[in-house]
This record gives structure tokens, sequence and C-alpha cells, in this order.
């Protein structure tokens, strides 16, 4: 079941299946801002990643010397959640563990997620509880595709990627076989008063990715006006990936990533693992504005 709120400037769609976000209807500008999820290029939205961003190292990860498989950006997008709370100006779902999770994921806990509309804004807010008496470990992170070009604004190639004072920025590439991070290789990311444009070739190795850099990246028209801005305050990592040739752009902040190639220690030495002790609670919320 799809839910929607709205005000004088979006209407917003969350769908049960994954609580993902699955339209930003601009109502000013008549136009919609999320990717509508054609399986010809990718037939998602904005799915949540839990309780893995991308691919562990072989596919598998290790918690006291047991072996557990896993997916790719985790279980959570595909599973049915439950609205459990909504308002004028707010939706709630909620997922809980499950026999079906527990088969590669040992842990028990409640997943809230919480979206909220203000004005030209949308805060996607993420709460985990851990109901364990050990230790649970988890990575989260959102993964929202934005129509590029916009209501049929120019080309791809002439939107720009912008990123608030800076120079360059640094990313790291993927390993396509494995789909995990070649740590020991950095490129960078040549900036202009800002911004670049959106080349025809930067998504041709996967995603960009990187760490501890941004709290704040949008992608702007071709004249430079802002289109869409996502601001992620106190994440460590930043995904930036489209399908080569699709209309779309997706900004991606990161509660912790995929592995780094070659990593077979266990889960708790996973560079930006995140912890809850039991009875914790994890908090954290990026907003997407629209201008």
């Amino acid at each position: 079941m799809i839910h929607t709120i709205e005000n004088d400037y979006l209407r917003v769609s969350v769908d049960d299946h994954g609580a993902e976000l699955c339209s930003i209807f601009d109502k000013v500008h008549n136009r919609e801002v999320i990717w509508q999820a054609d399986p010809a290029y990718w037939k998602r939205h904005a799915p949540v990643l839990f309780p893995n961003v991308g691919r562990h190292f072989e596919d598998h990860y290790r918690i006291n010397g047991v072996e557990y498989p896993s997916s790719q950006h985790g279980f959570a997008r595909d599973s049915e959640f439950t609205c459990v709370d909504m308002t004028a100006d707010s939706i709630t779902h909620r997922l809980k563990s499950s026999d079906a999770t527990r088969e590669n994921y040992p842990y028990d806990f409640e997943l809230k997620i919480k979206h909220v509309l203000e004005k030209n804004q949308v805060s996607v807010c993420w709460e985990v509880i851990s109901l364990n008496d050990e230790t649970m470990y988890f990575t989260i992170g959102g993964h929202p595709a934005f129509n590029v070009p916009a209501g049929g604004i120019g080309s791809q190639e002439q939107y720009h990627l912008t990123f608030d004072g800076r120079d360059s920025l640094s990313y790291l590439l993927i390993d396509i076989s494995s789909g995990t991070a070649v740590a020991d290789k950095a490129y960078t990311l040549e900036l202009e008063n800002g911004s670049c444009l959106i080349d025809a070739h930067m998504f041709d190795k996967d995603a960009l990715i990187f760490d501890d850099q941004i709290e704040k990246a949008g992608i702007a028209f071709p004249d430079g006006t802002p289109y869409v801005e996502l601001i992620c305050h106190g994440f460590p990592s930043f995904g930036i990936w489209s399908v080569p040739g699709s209309p779309f752009v997706c900004l991606e902040p990161w509660m912790g990533r995929c592995d780094d190639f070659g990593f077979k220690g266990e889960l708790p030495e996973k560079k930006y693992i995140n912890t809850l002790d039991k009875d914790e609670i994890f908090t954290a919320s990026y907003e997407i504005k629209i201008y």
C-alpha cells in the first residue's frame, strides 16, 4: 500500500514495501522529482539499505567465527513494513526481525523509517532499536534516485553536481567483480565553484564513494540554478551513482558502506560499522530539499 501526504509545495508518497519513498511531486513546478523505477534501467526509487550498505567481500561476513551469507544492500528494501503512524505531515513505518531475517542476520531489532514533510523539504529519519543481550552491528543507508534531466529541461550532461565550498573531492571506485571498494587507489573529482558537470562516463565503473567529506550535495540545472539538495550531517560516507545512459542520478547518504576489497575480518572490525548494545537506540536522518 502507498501512503501520501502533501502541502502547498510537495506531494510525497511512501510504499509499505521497503518503506520506500516512491514519489516527490513538485507542485510548484508541476514535475516529478523521484525516479519512477523504469525496470529497463533500474527498478527502484529510493531503497533503504539495511542491515548492510553495499556488499560484503565474497558476499558473507563473520561474527564470533560464524559465517553468515549476505546480499547487496541487505533485506529491508525487499521487506514489507507496517505503517504504524500517519499524520498530516509524516508517515512512519516499522520492520521487526523475524525468522526470515535471522537466516542471514542473527540479531533481533526494530527498524523505524519516518518521512516528514515540511514546506519544500522531506526528512528521512531512521531509528534502529537493539533487542539483543549482545552488541548488534549494522550499517544503514539511503539510495534516493532523482530524475535527471528534470521535467524535460536540457540533457543530463548539462546538469551539475554541487558541493558547497569545495575545490575538489577524493573518491574511491568499486571493484566490479566483488562489489567492494578499492581502498588503496583514490581519485580526484575536480570542482569549479563547488560544482562539476555530470559526465556521460562518470558511472562507467559503478558508484563513486566519498569517505569523510560530504555533508551536503546537490544537483543543479544547466543554468546553474539548484534543483535538489541532500543534507546529511554526521554521515561518514556518501555515494553517487547511476546506470550509464539512464535518466536519473542517485545521491546516497550512508552510515557505513561496502567492505574494502579483500576484507576478511570480523564484522566488528569493519570500517564505519555501527554498534548498539541492549535496548540502545540508533537515530540518524537526512533531508531532501526541492528548489
